[in-house]
């Protein structure tokens, strides 16, 4: 029997007709085109909040790989409903969105997972959660057919983050494509917010994921997905892609127009 993950936020954080999800995704691509063009693209870091708050944001970065050639896509996402040592790759054949069913690619999670403790094959991390699968739809929208290596960080310290940044740098070439999930500072007002997240974007664009997981470690700033982005920071600057610019970053006040308590997002690029 064929072990799918079926949709488990669908028709909450986005469409679950799957005419209706691709009509939105292709409005939210349509108004956050852009003249620029990036050549080699490492990856991107992306909001996972419901499409009328952070895809947009979303949308800036989605855009960028558009008509680009992968064929493989890692998506390295927090955990949000349940805290496991390690990191887990999820052990079935697909991811399934209202746009169809995803295969996974056994070939680089068995080189990910293969005589390491930290990284293993499970659903731990899978069952609920949202900010992995919200990424999916997009990627759907924009590269058509690849496979999918689908990755949940239980545990988010330095010593995670160097080992996952090192495997995936050992298993990446130029049709790989990485996507790091995150959200920003949550629940403060929007002056706070924009205080801490200036800093993840400052680090970002300074491509300095060490300065960004102390200062994650020390709450000077705030990002669900800090770990993810750093893997992804890291295991770019081991490949050689040195360059980062964050492209789009905003605040759940601009949907709901409440700035007494919001949530920050952003989406970046990674690329030489």
């Amino acid at each position: 029997m064929k072990i799918v993950r079926e949709p488990v936020v669908a028709g909450i954080f986005y469409p679950d007709s799957k005419s209706q999800l691709e009509q939105e995704i292709n409005l939210l691509l349509e108004i956050t085109k852009s003249e620029k063009y990036y050549e080699n693209i490492f990856g991107l870091v992306a909001p996972h909040a419901g499409f009328p708050y952070s895809g947009k944001t979303a949308a800036f970065a989605y855009n960028t790989i558009i008509g680009k050639n992968y064929d493989k896509v890692i998506v390295v996402s927090p955990s949000h409903r349940e805290y496991f040592p390690g990191i887990s790759i999820y052990n079935g054949e697909a991811y399934k969105t209202p746009l169809g069913e995803i295969e996974l690619n056994h070939e680089i999670i068995s080189k990910l997972t293969d005589e390491e403790n930290f990284i293993f094959k499970g659903i731990n991390g899978h069952k609920q959660e949202h900010a992995l699968e919200v990424q999916l739809p997009f990627l759907q929208v924009v590269l058509k057919d690849f496979t999918l290596i689908p990755i949940v960080m239980g545990d988010q310290r330095k010593e995670y983050v160097d080992k996952l940044a090192d495997k995936i740098a050992s298993v990446y070439d130029e049709k790989t494509i990485i996507i790091a999930s995150s959200d920003l500072s949550h629940f403060h007002n929007r002056k706070k917010s924009e205080k801490l997240d200036l800093l993840v974007e400052e680090n970002i664009n300074a491509m300095n994921y060490e300065k960004m997981l102390n200062d994650l470690e020390t709450n000077k700033c705030e990002a669900c997905g800090g770990g993810p982005i750093s893997v992804l920071i890291k295991s770019a600057l081991i490949k050689g892609y040195n360059n980062a610019e964050v492209l789009y970053r905003t605040d759940s006040g601009e949907t709901t127009g409440d700035t007494s308590g919001v949530v920050g997002y952003l989406s970046a690029i990674i690329y030489s």
